[in-house]
């Protein structure tokens, strides 16, 4: 299946995306920013662009420079990283697909136009205005499902409840400053610990747990901006393999390429 697809965004549910379509045989390539604020960083091909390579569930991401090494990577059965915040190698490569999965909450400038077929994930996309489909990401019964007209349910603000827990869960910066970790994905931390600072003032978990996610060390952050997540589930190998969520999602977007896919001629 010799299909060409950027996936714009590298956090952890772009990287379920890009996971499922390079298993289904797709050609992937990612665009991120110079220094991503992704999260779950363990699960995220974004990670390859500060670390170089990044595995995840067997596959590697690999951060290039550009087009002629992207396509290197391919060869190599990798899927390649670029730092291309415009997503520039849309206009270069002219892949069949496109997927924004920037996760903004709202279109930062992805077009219908943009390829034969754009997919949007979650809030800020309509399906038949400025993409051709746009695939739910709030948790619940429609989850992952595939929307062909219309809008994704709307961005509530609260965290997705995980044993009980929202707001709870969620690091947040005390301050305006330099993050600096001092505990790592996958460690257990009880309510009160502090996993952090923000200049001199820490970063405390208000639940115990286990530390799905954090920022990467030496990023600026603003004042309220998420640093990490616990999860109260206590389960260490859930930090260090694809969420439910993404695989839900990926399968989506799959779904969406093979759908309208034969109807665009494009299979």
């Amino acid at each position: 299946m010799d299909i060409k697809v950027v996936v714009k965004g590298g956090g952890d549910l772009g990287t379920g995306v890009a996971h499922r379509l390079h298993r289904a045989g797709m050609r992937v390539i990612v665009t991120e920013l110079p220094r991503p604020l992704v999260i779950r960083r363990a699960v995220a091909f974004a990670t390859a662009i500060y670390s170089g390579v990044v595995e995840v569930e067997g596959v590697k991401a690999r951060r290039v420079g550009s087009l002629e090494e992207a396509l290197a990577a391919h060869e190599k059965g990798e899927i390649p990283l670029l730092i291309d915040p415009q997503a520039q190698v849309v206009a270069w490569w002219e892949p069949e697909v496109v997927v924004d999965a920037i996760m903004a909450k709202r279109n930062t400038g992805t077009k219908i136009t943009d390829a034969p077929l754009v997919i949007g994930l979650g809030p800020g996309f309509e399906a038949g205005l400025d993409v051709h489909a746009v695939v739910e990401t709030a948790r619940g019964h429609n989850l992952g499902r595939v929307i062909l007209s219309g809008r994704a349910e709307p961005d509530t603000g609260v965290p997705g409840e995980v044993a009980g827990y929202t707001f709870q869960r969620v690091l947040r910066a005390p301050s305006v400053g330099t993050f600096r970790a001092v505990r790592g994905i996958g460690d257990r931390v009880e309510a009160g610990a502090t996993v952090g600072y923000v200049g001199s003032q820490p970063v405390r978990a208000a639940i115990g747990g286990v530390l799905r996610g954090l920022i990467a060390d030496g990023v600026e952050v603003e004042e309220g901006m998420k640093l990490g997540d616990v999860d109260p589930r206590g389960l260490v190998e859930y930090c260090f393999t694809i969420s439910d969520k993404a695989r839900a999602i990926g399968g989506g977007v799959l779904e969406a390429i093979l759908y309208l896919g034969r109807e665009k001629g494009l299979l």
